[in-house]
């Protein structure tokens, strides 16, 4: 089975994608820790990604589509993955769908982690990355700012999502056990 975890950020995808991953043996596909990794290894890429990333703004289309096309062809995810971060725009949507269609996969699940933006702000002033400092994404600034292009650019691919009947919606402010139990439910 193949999922797309979406919602602003600090819902709590990665948590989800995580539990997900380890509850059912699907490949967690996280593009903003590819990215991470991109910038901590001094890439080119990783160099442009970092410039960007810290304004709030997203990574390129064309990009983005690349890195996730050559990542779900590895064997680790021929049993399934989840997409934590992407896709984030509905031209990123189509693309996934075309390029998914062409190995004859689908998405099982487009699974929405519905939150309440201010919430987002507390909760995301609080969260340190693996070392146990901020992420430099995570400056209120930055996150108002991600919140925004998020309100822009993702948001409007959710009527893509459901005009094709997959995107199933959670409330995204409970526990991260009720919210890990809700989307158990959805995939069955």
């Amino acid at each position: 089975m193949n999922i797309i975890l979406l919602g602003p950020p600090g819902a709590g995808k990665g948590t989800q994608a995580k539990r997900l991953e380890q509850k059912y043996g699907l490949k967690q596909i996280s593009t903003g820790d590819m990215l991470r990794a991109e910038v901590a290894a001094g890439t080119a890429l990783g160099k442009e990604a970092k410039a960007i990333m810290e304004k709030g703004q997203f990574v390129p289309d064309p990009v983005m589509v690349s890195m996730i096309e050559n990542r779900i062809a590895e064997s680790d995810c021929a049993h399934g993955f989840i997409l934590d971060g992407f896709p984030r725009t509905e031209s990123q949507a189509v693309a996934l769908d075309g390029m998914l269609s062409k190995t004859h996969q689908t998405i099982g699940a487009v699974i929405l982690l519905e939150v309440d933006e201010g919430q987002i702000l507390e909760r995301l002033e609080q969260r340190t990355g693996e070392d146990g400092t901020r992420r430099a994404d995570d400056n209120p600034d930055v996150v108002r700012s991600r919140l925004e292009v998020y309100r822009q650019q993702t948001a409007p691919i959710l009527p893509y999502y459901e005009k094709a009947g997959r995107l199933k919606r959670i409330d995204g402010m409970r526990s991260v056990d009720d919210v890990g139990a809700s989307i158990d439910a959805l995939i069955g």
